[in-house]
């Protein structure tokens, strides 16, 4: 499995839906070797991290590759074993800048992405959003990533406030995603909560820099998630709070309509302003009835998806076999024409 998005010292909440899907994966019988590297968008750590990732092919002997993001599948190139990349968001999307604007380096990596994906076996997205932005040809399956329920669950409110050391009487507002990253849009989350707290005694909490074993304790001790991204994928963050049984107040991206537009007590905003962020977020907050949200997101449960995984490796290994089967057969036909014509 190849990524650009393994957490390390310096960034240890980067990329652990990636190592919980590695996880699983070796739970559930296969032999996964991790790939690492980081590409910081300078294209001579890209050539460092393909010479390695060349030799590694050479001294092993695998059944498969697996790209996590866009750009790791560059590495994959010459192709010569059976290729799955799954593309997340941004990586098909773009990249948003600090004003709001996608990046000239993100419209690159969107062009780089669509490569890719045509030299793939198989494609995964993690939203039916993304399917869009796919060429045409691609064979793609739409495979959220799953959540570990062992480790997001609910947990009394009083309890989790506690070892944070939270106040008990404010509602507590959990901003989910880094501030410092321009497509999470804290300014406007920001906006939403300064017109909310003219009416109700709220804190806004950032996601930002909690240790990923810390993220359930502050899921259970917030009254509610909120998401004001410019885009999403398929928010993980968004599912781990249905399983902590934390309602969610987002803005209409990626799939999170899907997973909440059905659910009383969430709210999918009707457009980005901050009053209407607002009003929504005070109506949650002012909700007196218990949220269950566990029950709608079952069906991703890491161990579930992981299977879908395998049955997608499969049918990759297939593909690459009868293409390659394919291949020598025309170039035998073409020996043979020729050697008819001589």
């Amino acid at each position: 499995m190849i990524t650009s998005e393994w957490p390390t010292s310096e960034h240890p909440e980067r990329g652990n839906f990636i190592v919980r899907q590695v996880k699983f994966l070796r739970e559930a019988g296969i032999d996964v070797d991790v790939f690492a590297f980081r590409g910081a968008k300078n294209l001579l750590n890209y050539f460092k991290a393909w010479f390695r990732l060349q030799k590694q092919l050479r001294n092993n002997c695998y059944h498969l590759i697996h790209a996590q993001f866009g750009q790791s599948g560059l590495l994959v190139f010459p192709k010569r074993l059976p290729f799955v990349i799954t593309f997340h968001g941004s990586d098909l999307e773009g990249i948003v800048g600090r004003r709001g604007e996608y990046t000239v380096i993100g419209q690159v990596l969107r062009l780089i992405s669509k490569l890719v994906s045509l030299h793939a076996d198989v494609v995964i997205v993690v939203s039916k959003s993304l399917v869009k932005y796919l060429p045409k040809k691609c064979t793609y399956y739409v495979i959220p990533v799953g959540v570990d329920f062992e480790l997001f669950r609910p947990i009394p409110k009083v309890e989790a406030r506690k070892m944070l050391g939270f106040q008990e009487e404010k509602k507590l507002i959990l901003f989910g995603g880094n501030p410092n990253m321009p497509v999470k849009r804290y300014s406007l989350a920001l906006q939403a909560v300064e017109i909310l707290n003219s009416r109700l005694n709220v804190e806004i909490i950032p996601l930002q820099g909690i240790p990923p074993k810390l993220v359930p304790i502050y899921m259970n001790a917030c009254d509610v998630l909120l998401l004001t991204s410019f885009h999403e994928g398929s928010p993980n963050v968004v599912k781990e709070a249905l399983a902590c049984n934390l309602p969610v107040v987002s803005v209409d991206v990626g799939d999170v309509r899907e997973r909440i537009g059905g659910l009383q007590g969430c709210v999918v905003c009707s457009d980005d302003q901050p009053e209407t962020i607002a009003r929504a977020l005070e109506q949650v907050l002012t909700r007196n009835v218990p949220f269950q949200g566990r029950e709608a997101v079952q069906n991703l449960d890491e161990r579930v998806v992981v299977r879908r995984i395998i049955e997608v490796y499969y049918e990759a290994i297939l593909l690459f076999s009868n293409r390659k089967l394919s291949k020598n057969h025309w170039t035998v036909h073409k020996k043979k024409r020729s050697a008819v014509r001589r």
